[in-house]
């Protein structure tokens, strides 16, 4: 059995939130050039690439590198080029290295083989996944009902390491609705929370079900693994993200999940408590800046914006974006202009 050290020993009060970082992006009317040269003078440190000094500035720091998976380390089944050397390099300085990741398909188990099929040499107390989330979260809570799942196997699997009884899940994946005149839809009336992942399944009954469960079950909770609009499946595309999962729900509910995943600040708050670390050392490494380098603002760590997967940087740079990380590359192995300097300086 694969599980991390210690426990979360508390509810986490900040999951309500309005999800600051997804509101931090804003659409305005089109600045004019006096205001965009105002915008240049205020965000200095991300109009351009991290040369050789930030590189080395943002490795002296950092005792410990937080990676997202996809975009960062992989995109879909394919590892990023210099993935693995760079991973090396950081090791053989003695920094630790954590790989969080909001797909929820997956648990930490899944997860593991999935780096060890890349030839990636991770160990599970490295791995945090949303689906685990999920299932500490509702062991904080000390939550003693049912969960409905609409998701894969993953959460499943990591409810049952924390012995959370569920339903729901790909079990549902065939199932229809077939309306009839006086069509009624039963419910477990002990379900006590809906958990929604990303589920390439996912269909009108599941939709109905945890509608059902939220509407009506006294004090049901509706959480989010996450909100991300889209994802890697494949390396040759962007897909629809469990955003529209957790959106339908929405709508149907009128209520806001309680998101577990980034940028909600449950996983940092597991890792600098289980690690004694200092947040201040930690840097957070992502592609997306709605959840990734908003996920490091909020938890006070040094972040950087890597533009091999979601976020381009016309995006980064344009007048509209209201979320700059500390330093921003093109990919993660930009960091191995700089090995020889840092190995010297170790």
């Amino acid at each position: 059995m694969l599980a991390l050290h210690g426990r979360v020993a508390a509810p986490i009060s900040h999951l309500g939130t309005k999800h600051q970082g997804r509101r931090a992006v804003q659409l305005f009317g089109r600045p004019t050039s006096t205001h965009k040269q105002a915008r240049s003078a205020v965000t200095p440190m991300a109009q351009k690439r991290a040369g050789d000094e930030e590189k080395m500035a943002l490795v002296n720091k950092a005792k410990c590198f937080i990676f997202d998976c996809d975009g960062v380390i992989w995109k879909g089944d394919k590892v990023i080029d210099g993935v693995p050397e760079t991973l090396d390099v950081l090791r053989s300085l003695g920094k630790k290295l954590f790989f969080i990741t909001n797909n929820s398909t997956k648990s930490r188990a899944g997860y593991l083989k999935k780096f060890q099929s890349l030839g990636l040499p991770v160990q599970a107390e490295e791995i945090y996944s949303s689906s685990y989330a999920a299932a500490a979260y509702l062991e904080s809570i000390n939550f003693q009902k049912k969960a409905y799942v609409v998701g894969e196997e993953g959460i499943q699997e990591e409810l049952d390491l924390k012995g959370i009884k569920h339903i729901g899940g790909p079990a549902d994946g065939s199932k229809a609705v077939n309306l009839k005149s006086g069509e009624y839809m039963h419910h477990d009336p002990e379900v006590g929370a809906v958990v929604v992942g990303f589920d390439r399944y996912i269909n009108y009954y599941k939709i109905q079900y945890a509608t059902l469960c939220i509407r009506e079950n006294p004090g049901c909770l509706f959480i989010a693994t996450n909100r991300d609009a889209v994802t890697h499946l494949t390396d040759a595309q962007e897909w629809a993200g469990n955003g529209s999962m957790v959106g339908a729900i929405m709508g149907s509910t009128k209520q806001e999940p309680n998101t577990v995943g980034k940028p909600s600040g449950f996983m940092l708050d597991n890792i600098a408590n289980t690690f004694k670390l200092q947040k201040d050392e930690i840097c957070m490494v992502g592609d997306r800046l709605d959840t990734d380098i908003m996920f490091g603002k909020n938890g006070g760590l040094s972040t950087c914006l890597v533009l091999s997967g979601v976020t381009t940087e016309e995006t980064l740079l344009s007048p509209d974006n209201k979320i700059t990380p500390d330093c921003y590359m093109g990919q993660l192995s930009e960091l191995m202009s700089v090995k020889d300097k840092l190995k010297v300086a170790a």
